[in-house]
C-alpha cells in the first residue's frame, strides 16, 4: 500500500506545472499582460484567459504557461515588424543627414569658389584686357560653365573643354592682333591648324590643364560618392526584415511579457544574436563600403587639400598666358605667316594690343573671400565623419540593442533569455551571412542572400574604383575602352592600392563556429530550464530507497 502512494506522490510531482517566478504553485493572474496588451493600442482578445494557461498553442513564444493566446502572440509580431522598422528609420536618419550635410556643404564650397573666381576675373580683365574682354567674354563664361558641369556630373569632357578654350583664346588674340587684315575661312582655317602645334601661351596652359584636371577629377568623384553612399543607406535600410526574423525579435522583447515577466529585459548576448541574424546582409555591405569611405577619405587628403588655390588662381594663370603670347607676338605672327602665308602689310602686335603690352603686369587678387582655406577644413570635417560610417553595417546590432538590454550589476544572471530570467549562455556569433549557421535565434538560410542588398555591392566596387583613378587624375567616364572597369592592362594604377576591378570575393567577416549538430534552443538557453529533469531524478532516487526500506 506504501508503495502506490509514494508511486503516487512521484507521480503527481513530475506532473504538477511549473511554478511560478516567486515559487508559488498558484496560477498567476494575467492582469498585467492586458494592461500591457491594451497600452500598445490593440483591442483585447475575447478569449484572453484571466489565468495561466497552457502554452501548446503558441507559435514564437515558449510553450510553457502563458497568458497570451495565439491572436495575441500575432498581433505583438505585428507590433515588433511596426517598431524594429521604425528603430532603423530612425537609426539611418543620423547618417543620411549627416552625409545629407556633407554633400551640401562641399558642393556649397565649389560653388563659392567657382563664383569668386569668375567675378575677379571679370574684373580684373575688364580694366587689364579692355575690347578683347568685352568682345570675348561669351568664352570665358562658357570655361566656367563648362568646368561646373563637369563637376556637377554632366557629361562634358574635361581635357576636351580645355583644349579648346585655348585654341579659341589663341585665335581670338591673334585676329585681334591682325585686325587691320581680312582674313578668309581658308587661312583661319590654317592658322587653327597650326596654332595646335604650337606652345603659343608658354607652359601656362598645360600647367594649368594638369592642376585644373586633377582638382575636378578628383571633385567630381568626390561628390558622387557623397550621393551615392546616402543612397545606397537608403535602398538598403527599406528592405524589410524576414518573418523569421520578426519572430525572433518578438521572442525577446514580449514573450517576457506573456510569461508574467513584464520587468525582465532581454540579455545582451541574446539581443546581439537576435540582430546580427536578422541584419546579416546588411553586415556583408561592410567590406565594400569601408573601402569606399578609406578611398574617399584618401581622395580628400591628397586630391582635394588645395581646391582654392587652383580654382582661385584660374584668372592669374589664365592672364599670365596672354601676356606671354603677346610678348612673342612678333615671333607667333612669322610662324604661322611661314605656314598660311603672308597677310599682306602690317600683323605687328602693335596694331591691336600697343596699349595692354605697356601695361605693368599685376597679380590678380581674390578680394570676395579670406586667406583661410576653407575647403580644405570643410574636406577634413567630412572625412571624420566617414571615418565614423565606415563601420556602420556591422555595428548596427549593438546600436539597436544599446537602450532594449538588461545593465547593471548582475544583470546577466537576471534577464530574459528568451526562454526565463536567467543567464544567457550561447556564445556571440559573427557578422555576415556566412556566418549566421548556427545562430540559435534567427533561422538564416545562408544560400539564399537577399538580392536587393546585394546588388548594392557593385555600385560600391565601382563608386571605389572611380575614386581610385581619381587619386591619379582619371575620370572613367571619359577612357579609352582599354581603360575599362577591369583596370587589366591600363597602367593607372600608382600603387598596390590600387583597384584591379570589380571583386567578386565574399566580403570578409568571422568564421563561423561550426558546431557537429546544431544547438537546441531549448536546451542552452538557461540554466534554470534544467531544474524540472533535476528534481525528477531526485524524486526517483528517493523512490528507489524508500522501496528497499
Amino acid at each position: 500500500m506504501d508503495f502506490f502512494i509514494l508511486a503516487a506522490l512521484v507521480l503527481c510531482s513530475l506532473t504538477a506545472p511549473a511554478l511560478g517566478d516567486k515559487g508559488s504553485s498558484k496560477a498567476r493572474g494575467c492582469s498585467d499582460i492586458h494592461r500591457f496588451y491594451s497600452g500598445k493600442g490593440l483591442k483585447q482578445d475575447a478569449a484572453a484567459p484571466e489565468f495561466e494557461i497552457s502554452g501548446e498553442h503558441l507559435q514564437i513564444c515558449p510553450q510553457g504557461y502563458t497568458c497570451c493566446t495565439s491572436k495575441m502572440e500575432d498581433n505583438l509580431a505585428m507590433i515588433s515588424r511596426t517598431e524594429i522598422e521604425g528603430l532603423l528609420k530612425e537609426t539611418r536618419r543620423p547618417l543620411q543627414s549627416s552625409l545629407s550635410y556633407s554633400q551640401n556643404t562641399f558642393n556649397g564650397y565649389m560653388d563659392n569658389l567657382m563664383n569668386r573666381s569668375m567675378t575677379t576675373l571679370h574684373d580684373h580683365f575688364t580694366s587689364t584686357w579692355d575690347l578683347l574682354y568685352s568682345r570675348n567674354s561669351q568664352l570665358f563664361r562658357d570655361l566656367y560653365k563648362d568646368l561646373r558641369d563637369y563637376y556637377q556630373g554632366g557629361n562634358v569632357n574635361l581635357e576636351e573643354v580645355l583644349n579648346e578654350f585655348w585654341t579659341k583664346l589663341l585665335e581670338k588674340i591673334f585676329y585681334q592682333a591682325n585686325k587691320q587684315n581680312s582674313i578668309g575661312e581658308d587661312y583661319q582655317e590654317c592658322v587653327s591648324k597650326k596654332i595646335e602645334t604650337l606652345r603659343l601661351f608658354g607652359e601656362a596652359p598645360h600647367k594649368m590643364t594638369i592642376q585644373v584636371t586633377r582638382t575636378f577629377v578628383a571633385a567630381r568623384a568626390f561628390l558622387q560618392g557623397l550621393t551615392m553612399t546616402r543612397e545606397v543607406v537608403s535602398k538598403v535600410l527599406q528592405v524589410p526584415l524576414s518573418q523569421k526574423c520578426i519572430g525572433a525579435i518578438m521572442r525577446m522583447t514580449y514573450c517576457q511579457h506573456c510569461r508574467g515577466m513584464p520587468t525582465a529585459k532581454p540579455c545582451v548576448n541574446y539581443c546581439s544574436n537576435v540582430m546580427k541574424g536578422c541584419l546579416a546582409n546588411q553586415a556583408d555591405l561592410h567590406t565594400e563600403w569601408s573601402h569606399l569611405a578609406d578611398t574617399m577619405i584618401e581622395v580628400g587628403e591628397r586630391r582635394l587639400d588645395d581646391v582654392d588655390s587652383v580654382i582661385l588662381s584660374l584668372p592669374n594663370q589664365i592672364s599670365e598666358a596672354m601676356f606671354t603670347m603677346i610678348d612673342n607676338l612678333a615671333t607667333i605672327n612669322s610662324k604661322l605667316f611661314q605656314g598660311c602665308g603672308s597677310l599682306g602689310e602690317g600683323g605687328a602686335p602693335s596694331s591691336g594690343f600697343g596699349d595692354i603690352a605697356s601695361r605693368r603686369r599685376v597679380i590678380v587678387d581674390d578680394r570676395l573671400g579670406g586667406s583661410a582655406n576653407k575647403m580644405a577644413e570643410s574636406v577634413s570635417n567630412i572625412n571624420m565623419k566617414l571615418r565614423e560610417m565606415r563601420s556602420y553595417w556591422i555595428s548596427l546590432p549593438k546600436v539597436l540593442c544599446s537602450d532594449r538590454v538588461a545593465s547593471g550589476t548582475g544583470a546577466e544572471d537576471k534577464c530574459w533569455n528568451g526562454m526565463n530570467r536567467a543567464r544567457y549562455l550561447p556564445e556571440v556569433i559573427g557578422d555576415g551571412l556566412a556566418s549566421q549557421i548556427n545562430n540559435p535565434e534567427v533561422e538564416v538560410d545562408i544560400t539564399k542572400p537577399d538580392m536587393k542588398i546585394r546588388q548594392q555591392i557593385m555600385p560600391l566596387k565601382i563608386m571605389t574604383h572611380r575614386l581610385k583613378n581619381a587619386l591619379n587624375g582619371k575620370d572613367m567616364d571619359f577612357q579609352d575602352t582599354s581603360d575599362d572597369v577591369s583596370g587589366s592592362g591600363s597602367g593607372m594604377c600608382a600603387d598596390d592600392t590600387c583597384s584591379r576591378g570589380p571583386r567578386f570575393n565574399a566580403p570578409v567577416t568571422e568564421r563561423p563556429m561550426v558546431y557537429p549538430d546544431p544547438p537546441n534552443n531549448k536546451e542552452v538557453r538557461s540554466s534554470a530550464s534544467k531544474s524540472l529533469p533535476s528534481i525528477s531524478i531526485f524524486l526517483l532516487s528517493l523512490l528507489i530507497l524508500l522501496l528497499q526500506r
